[in-house]
């Protein structure tokens, strides 16, 4: 009997110690998989944006920050790059906000794998816009804008002008959409669009080149049936 009582002792005994190291395993498994978790956890510098170098814009910052713009950044010649070639384009001292603009976005490679989105053969090539997700991150990001028109500086919607596109909204103004551009491509200008679309530089250099993007074809809502993108626009001397 004794012998019986110090067996299931001892068993017991047994037991319990495998009850506590099953119970002290688990324990550590999780401590050691928090430990790594707390390693890997991503620190607040690397969820938040990165520290942007410029302010995100709206209607109301965009002219002070384009006015101080202006007077640190003087580039004037851009060069698109498209899939039909390349059009070098001078851009107007004279509209001032409307040309750092367009320097702006393209240092912030914004019409980097854009389109010409818009073509009417003897008539206008528009760009600057995109079916692609990407182009309005780019859009979200840089902020949401208007520009006021500058149409009295004695530019006319000559062959080769270019000019900027009025907002789709609501617009009694002509508020300028600053992401898109349109250039004149018809035979003998187009004077009609003169005071109503600021023009803010000329093609320099390339219009076979455009000639050859307004040929494309299109569907009924003027966009290019085969897409004609911007593969990049650069600052040239």
């Amino acid at each position: 009997m004794r012998l019986t009582f110090l067996l299931c002792l001892f068993l017991a005994f047994l037991n319990c110690e495998d009850k506590q190291t099953k119970k002290k395993t688990p324990r550590e498994t999780q401590v050691t998989k928090t430990d790594k978790k707390e390693k890997k956890k991503p620190t607040i510098d690397s969820v938040i944006e990165p520290k942007r170098a410029f302010p995100k814009l709206n209607s109301k910052s965009a002219m002070a920050f384009f006015l101080d713009y202006n007077k640190k950044h003087k580039e004037n010649k851009v060069r698109i790059t498209t899939d039909f070639g390349t059009i070098d384009i001078l851009l107007y001292n004279e509209t001032k906000f409307h040309r750092s603009n367009f320097i702006f976005l393209t240092k912030q490679k914004y019409f980097d794998n854009t389109q010409f989105y818009r073509v009417i053969d003897n008539y206008i090539v528009q760009a600057g816009n995109s079916d692609d997700k990407k182009t309005a991150k780019k859009r979200a990001r840089i902020g949401r804008y208007l520009l006021p028109p500058d149409t009295k500086r004695g530019f006319t919607h000559h062959r080769g002008a270019v000019s900027m596109p009025s907002s789709e909204i609501n617009n009694p103004y002509k508020l300028a959409s600053p992401f898109e551009f349109f250039i004149v491509q018809q035979k003998g200008g187009a004077s009609f669009l003169d005071g109503d679309y600021t023009i803010f530089g000329k093609v320099i250099r390339g219009m076979d080149v455009v000639d050859k993007i307004a040929a494309v074809e299109t569907d009924r809502g003027d966009w290019p049936d085969k897409n004609v993108y911007i593969r990049k626009v650069e600052i040239i001397n």
